[in-house]
Formats: structure tokens, C-alpha cells, sequence
């Protein structure tokens, strides 16, 4: 009889997400793992395939938070409360968002917010490819918002005043540059959230333009 085996599954998750919360993917490996488990590096193998376990467990732990609410509803307000949700977790854990992105992941938390996602988006009527794109449409403009938000000159960093974010666009020339200048002061002045929302809601609008 095999011996009972020391951690869980979400013990994992729970300790390889800190760590990238705290120091970033350079920080995801198999010591740093071993050490927030309170154990040797040589345990963590019995559980873990190499890098791309890692990052696994990474995935898994962020998407598992993603939670919305099962209530009725016509399609958009379903894809609305789905795509928020995932806005939502993704934002919380920005050193992540680049596994997000790029890594594909057949485990069932990362799936079954898609596939409620598709679902929601079926009931408007598209199937194959016209699914497919709006599928890709709206999971694109939600990964892509959250990394816009935090990454891109209008942005600044947590510990940073998004006041000197804006100082740093407004000294650009500005018969070159009128409109980022512009819409540097309106993001200093913006909150993502509502951002977000009015984003998304011109993305359903599209959709439903279609269909």
C-alpha cells in the first residue's frame, strides 16, 4: 500500500501562486516551492513534472478563484458576469497573467470558466467558427485589458501615483502626440473598473450586431 502522500493537490497551488505573487515567475521553482512547503526540494518531484508542472499549479490556483454568480439571465448579462469574473481573478495576479496568456491548460479550473463562457455565447445562436470568434473576441479582450492595465505607459505600478505615469506622457511633443497625451489625463483620472465595463459592453455590442 502506497504511503499517504504529504500534500495536496491545492497545498500546491496555494504555495506556488504566493510565490509568484511575491517574487514574480522568476521566483516559481522547485527549492523556493520546497521551502514554502517546509520540505526538501526532492519531495516537491514526486508531485510536480519539471517547469511546466510549475506553472501548472499556477494556473490551476488563479483560475480556481474565479467565481460568478449562476443566475438567469439573456446571454450577454451571462457572458458579462463570466468575462468579469475572470477580469477579476487575472488582474489580482499580475506576475501571472503571462502564463495566462500563454500556456494551455487542460485542467478542468481553467476550462470551466471557458466553457461556461462558450455556453453563454451558444445561446446567442453561433456555433463553429462564428463561436469560436466571438469566444476569442471577448477571452481576448479580458486577458488583454488586464495586461494593458497593468503594462502599458498609461498604467502605473501598484506602489507608483498613476499621477506620474500621466506626467511622464504629457511631456511627449505634443503637436506629435496630441491624443496619448489626452488619453494619459483621462486614464489619471479613470478607474479600470468602469474602463473595463464600457470596454466589454462595446465588445457585446459588436456581438450582438451580428446576431
Amino acid at each position: 500500500m502506497p504511503a499517504p502522500r504529504k500534500f495536496s493537490r491545492e497545498q500546491l497551488q496555494t504555495a506556488a501562486l504566493a510565490l509568484v505573487d511575491e517574487q514574480g515567475l522568476t521566483g516559481l521553482t522547485m527549492r523556493n516551492l520546497a521551502a514554502e512547503l517546509g520540505t526538501g526540494a526532492m519531495t516537491i518531484y514526486n508531485y510536480v513534472d519539471g517547469r511546466e508542472g510549475l506553472e501548472e499549479l499556477v494556473t490551476e490556483a488563479v483560475m480556481t478563484e474565479t467565481q460568478w454568480t449562476e443566475e438567469g439571465g439573456d446571454w450577454e448579462t451571462r457572458v458579462f458576469a463570466i468575462a468579469e469574473a475572470i477580469w477579476r481573478t487575472v488582474r489580482a495576479h499580475p506576475h501571472a497573467i503571462p502564463l495566462i496568456l500563454t500556456r494551455r491548460s487542460f485542467d478542468v479550473p481553467t476550462l470551466t470558466p471557458a466553457e461556461a463562457l462558450l455556453q453563454a455565447l451558444a445561446d446567442s445562436g453561433r456555433s463553429g467558427l462564428d463561436l469560436l470568434v466571438a469566444f476569442r473576441a471577448v477571452s481576448g479582450f479580458v486577458t488583454g485589458f488586464a495586461q494593458a492595465e497593468l503594462t502599458n505607459p498609461l498604467s502605473a505600478p501598484a506602489d507608483r501615483d498613476r499621477a506620474a505615469a500621466t506626467e511622464r506622457v504629457a511631456q511627449l511633443p505634443a503637436d506629435r502626440f496630441p491624443r496619448l497625451i489626452e488619453i494619459a489625463h483621462a486614464a489619471a483620472a479613470g478607474d479600470p473598473e468602469i474602463e473595463f465595463r464600457d470596454g466589454l459592453k462595446i465588445v457585446l455590442a459588436g456581438l450582438r450586431a451580428k446576431f
